[in-house]
């Protein structure tokens, strides 16, 4: 008799960064996504593929992010895959374009959406953001989403702390119930220094999640992407996930963990909440 190991995700969720396409060129972005980012070597099938095995593994939730994920033309299909196997999807959008079939698809149950917002101050989410009325659209998809009965969360993305009451005041008179807070992270645009490093992470990557990038490759978190122990397009998702580089990259990052803050942001643990480094108080689920 052949005794199958459990998965390290059983239960856990895993993040698909299916694009490095994107309308926006955040200053901050933690993987350099922009307009002239490309979708990667994954295929359709290579993603479906990963969603299958990932069923197989106990994985319960999926999200989708970028990039854009919206941007990516199969994007709408891997989720539909997903929802069939009876996972929950979110799909990390900036919400600058939603189309119709998007629209209806985000009303399944099962569904999510998320987005940041950088401030209330339209200046300064666009400042962000490098363009001109993404604070425009993004709000309006927003609202729309919401009219429309959409599981909606947002995390407030900021620098310095600035405007953050009166940023999530907005978004409570909005209707928004589901509002996390967290800073830059250094990685990518956001980072002062040319190397990354387990400093910026909250310690828990890889403990009960895992991220899939445009390339097949497998990280414990989608800060951590440098630390790849594996790849979906040579292997199977659960022997990368069970398998001694994983267990060495999460030893690596808990080793670096860092201790909670003072005085914490609070979130919502049970839920898929903004990933917290310091000044965060939660675990990382998105």
């Amino acid at each position: 008799m052949t005794i199958t190991e459990p998965s390290a995700l059983a239960t856990g969720k895993i993040w698909l960064d299916v694009t490095r396409q994107c309308q926006l060129s955040c200053v901050h972005c933690y993987n350099s996504s922009g307009p002239d980012g490309g979708h990667g070597t994954m295929t359709v099938q290579d993603w479906l593929r990963t969603v299958d095995q990932a069923a197989q593994a106990g994985v319960g939730m999926v999200q989708l992010i970028g990039g854009e994920p919206l941007l990516y033309p199969h994007t709408k299909e891997i989720a539909e895959h997903a929802l069939d196997r009876n996972m929950g999807v979110e799909v990390y959008s900036n919400l600058v374009h939603v189309t119709g079939p998007w629209w209806e698809l985000l009303q399944r149950p099962g569904m999510s959406l998320a987005t940041s917002y950088y401030s209330a101050d339209p200046d300064r989410h666009n400042a962000m953001t490098g363009r001109p009325a993404s604070h425009a659209r993004t709000r309006a998809n927003l609202v729309r989403a919401l009219e429309l009965g959409i599981e909606v969360r947002v995390a407030i993305i900021t620098t310095d702390g600035a405007g953050v009451d009166q940023t999530r005041t907005e978004l409570e008179g909005l209707g928004v119930t589901r509002i996390g807070v967290d800073r830059v992270r250094p990685y990518g645009r956001g980072a002062d220094t040319s190397e990354p490093s387990c400093e910026g992470l909250c310690g828990a990557c890889g403990d009960g999640r895992a991220s899939i990038g445009p390339d097949g490759s497998v990280a414990p978190c989608v800060f951590s992407s440098w630390m790849r122990t594996g790849n979906v397009r040579d292997a199977a998702l659960a022997d990368i996930l069970n398998g001694p580089r994983m267990a060495q990259a999460r030893a690596t990052i808990t080793a670096g963990k860092n201790d909670p803050p003072p005085n914490p942001v609070p979130c919502e643990p049970d839920r898929w909440c903004s990933p917290g480094v310091p000044d965060s108080g939660c675990t990382p689920r998105t």
